[in-house]
C-alpha cells in the first residue's frame, strides 16, 4: 500500500472532509396517533406498537 511522502495539512485534510455531513433522518406524522416516527418503521406509542396506521403488538407487563 502506497504511503505519502508529505503530510497533510489541516486546511487541505478539512476541504476534503466538507462534503462529508450528518443528515436530519425524514420524519413523518402518523395519521392515527398523531406520534412523529421515521417512515417504514414500527414505533411503540402509549403500549402498543403501530406499524403503517395499525396496532401490530401489544406491550406485556410482567
Amino acid at each position: 500500500m502506497a504511503h505519502p511522502k508529505k503530510r497533510s495539512s489541516a486546511s487541505r485534510r478539512d476541504k476534503r472532509r466538507t462534503h462529508v455531513k450528518l443528515a436530519m433522518p425524514p420524519l413523518v406524522v402518523c395519521p392515527v396517533t398523531g406520534v412523529v416516527h421515521t417512515p417504514h418503521r414500527a414505533f411503540w406509542h402509549e403500549g402498543k406498537m403501530y406499524y403503517k396506521g395499525r396496532v401490530v403488538m401489544h406491550r406485556v407487563k410482567p
